[in-house]
């Protein structure tokens, strides 16, 4: 192909002494004899050449320029297929394009660092760029105008003691700025070490020993605590506030973040200092009331009542009565409960917060957490309220064991133990559900909700919502039937899969052979007897000759003499007439 217009065609000096042209070689398709040729020349007398490019990844060419400010030089591309020209007019002074500054080196303080390096005059006003890298990456920009010594510097003022910097710099020309030189080669700086700002946080667990108290002091920095310089060592110091004792005291190395100090019943002052090779940070206080002042925050902590909460996506939501005497309040609590001693957290809050999301990387579903709440003021503090909860409540792993059945013949007591106690519940402990099951059928007892179990079989469900109770009764069970029974504990997250039964048989219904007994027995032995004394029943219940006296028949009131019945004799029709005995005869 013939060739293409060079692309890209521009012409710069580095050093007001000699120009430099480049441009982009286009693609011919076209090698050896037959490639591109470039000449550089004057548009003026484009005969004479300038100078000899040569052509890399980009084509250059340069030569020396003299006096001469004001050019106009055209560059020609040709082939045997074809020729191509650009043209380019300029300025020297316009097309400045320093180069970049060579061996840079620093002195730096706590909070500025000062940028020195050489670099030869060439004659023109430069202006001067520092790029500052910040440790978070962001990059700062400082400029300065032209210094006519040999020597160059700048300094940059602002940042923070004993921490890592990128700086390099870079010059373009102050006036007709054309194009920024490079930069220089990135410069690692670290600014010296500063006395540490802000102060450290602090908080203490306390425990009633024989004769006094044992405090246990954490600490941790917070983001308004800078060190500006390594920690070495932290200074722990407490003193009595009674009687004005000397102050005791004691170093500790900086790999410590807690530490155990003994104090009587008297109100003491501490505080912690961290120390850098400059110097203290300012001291965070902590006012321990005597015990008998503040025997409710420390000695009575049982008499709260532990208050449930609940877990959410970000973590345990906490809330609390806010009192106005408070100027800031403190939750406290074990990231690992389980341990001991545990691992003491603590959070701070501001005097208008009544409520918080506590979170930790720590916490996992079927932990009990307990919380501390805790108020604040000139640094003495006193506990509010105890709270306890999950991140989320899981099952109960155990089932209860039950240790009685008394059986009836259509109902059956449980009694059970739990397993459970209140530092082992993956959850709050809700009550119980029993599970009732005849072997053959599925169940339908009254007063019974249905279960379904994944093999599509169904459960009567009785439900007691009161972790207490720990008795039931199963009633309306049929007599002389095998059933199947379980007994699951609940919780907020819950229960597990039913995977074991008791099984019972209910015995014969006894009423039931009783009323066979009435029914059947007894008129059976009736008549056995009456055939036995048949003649006896005749005579009682059947005469020949009716007695008077024995007789329904004769119940009328006016036919008696001296409480006598009397049968008149008009009134039947006798077969047989006999006298009994003379003696009856005569009283008659």
């Amino acid at each position: 192909e013939p060739p293409d217009t060079p692309k890209d065609f521009s012409c710069h000096t580095q050093d007001m002494k000699r120009v430099t042209c480049t441009w982009t070689e286009g693609e011919t398709y076209l090698y050896g004899q037959n490639s591109p040729r470039y000449t550089l020349s004057k548009t003026s007398s484009q005969k004479m050449s300038l100078c000899e490019a040569s052509c890399s990844k980009q084509c250059s060419c340069s030569w020396d320029i003299g006096q001469q400010r004001i050019w106009n030089v055209t560059v020609t591309v040709e082939n045997p297929l074809g020729k191509k020209t650009a043209t380019d007019v300029f300025d020297v002074k316009h097309r400045m394009y320093p180069t970049a500054p060579l061996q840079v080196w620093e002195d730096s303080t706590d909070t500025e660092i000062t940028l020195h390096w050489n670099y030869e005059n060439i004659g023109i006003e430069l202006f001067w760029q520092t790029e500052v890298l910040q440790p978070d990456g962001k990059a700062e920009l400082h400029n300065s105008s032209n210094v006519e010594s040999r020597h160059k510097r700048i300094t940059v003022r602002g940042l923070q003691p004993y921490t890592e910097y990128a700086a390099r710099v870079r010059c373009g020309a102050a006036k007709h700025f054309w194009r920024w030189s490079e930069w220089s080669q990135p410069l690692p700086i670290r600014t010296k070490e500063g006395t540490p700002s802000g102060k450290l946080d602090m908080w203490r667990e306390i425990t009633p020993v024989l004769g006094g108290r044992n405090v246990t002091l954490f600490w941790k920095k917070t983001s308004s605590f800078q060190a500006n310089g390594k920690i070495i060592s932290y200074e722990v110091t407490w003193e009595k506030l009674e009687d004005g004792s000397k102050p005791e005291s004691f170093s500790f190395s900086s790999v410590y973040n807690s530490t155990r100090i003994f104090v009587d019943n008297h109100s003491y002052r501490i505080s912690i200092m961290a120390k850098n090779n400059v110097n203290f940070s300012l001291p965070s206080v902590l006012i321990i009331s005597g015990a008998p002042d503040n025997s409710r925050s420390i000695f009575s902590t049982e008499e709260l009542k532990e208050g449930r909460v609940n877990g959410t996506e970000d973590g345990i939501l906490i809330s609390w009565e806010p009192r106005s005497i408070y100027d800031s309040y403190v939750i406290d609590w074990c990231n690992f409960p389980r341990l001991q001693p545990c691992d003491l957290q603590w959070k701070r809050f501001g005097p208008n917060t009544s409520s918080a999301v506590i979170s930790s990387a720590a916490f996992v579903p079927g932990v009990r957490y307990r919380f501390r709440i805790y108020g604040s003021v000139a640094n003495k503090a006193s506990l509010l309220e105890k709270k306890i909860g999950y991140l989320r409540e899981l099952p109960p792993q155990l089932d209860p064991i039950v240790r009685k059945l008394d059986l009836t013949y259509n109902s059956v007591t449980l009694s059970w133990d739990s397993n459970l106690t209140n530092e082992s519940e993956p959850g709050f402990l809700r009550g119980y559900h029993v599970y009732v099951s005849p072997i053959q059928g599925n169940c339908n007892l009254k007063g019974s909700q249905k279960h379904i179990l994944p093999d599509d079989s169904v459960l009567c469900k009785y439900t007691i919502e009161n972790p207490e109770e720990k008795r039931y009764t199963v009633e309306h069970l049929m007599p002389s039937t095998k059933y199947k029974i379980a007994v699951k504990a609940f919780t907020g997250g819950g229960e597990t899969h039913i995977v074991n039964f008791r099984y019972i048989d209910t015995p014969y219904n006894s009423n039931t052979l009783y009323f066979v007994f009435l029914l059947v027995i007894v008129p059976a032995l009736v008549a056995a007897v009456c055939h036995w004394k048949m003649k006896w029943v005749k005579e009682c219940c059947c005469p020949v000759i009716p007695s008077p006296n024995k007789s329904k028949v004769l119940s009328f009131k006016e036919y008696k003499i001296d409480a006598e019945k009397v049968l008149k004799i008009n009134d039947c029709i006798p077969d047989v007439l006999a006298v009994d005995s003379n003696a009856e005869a005569q009283k008659l």
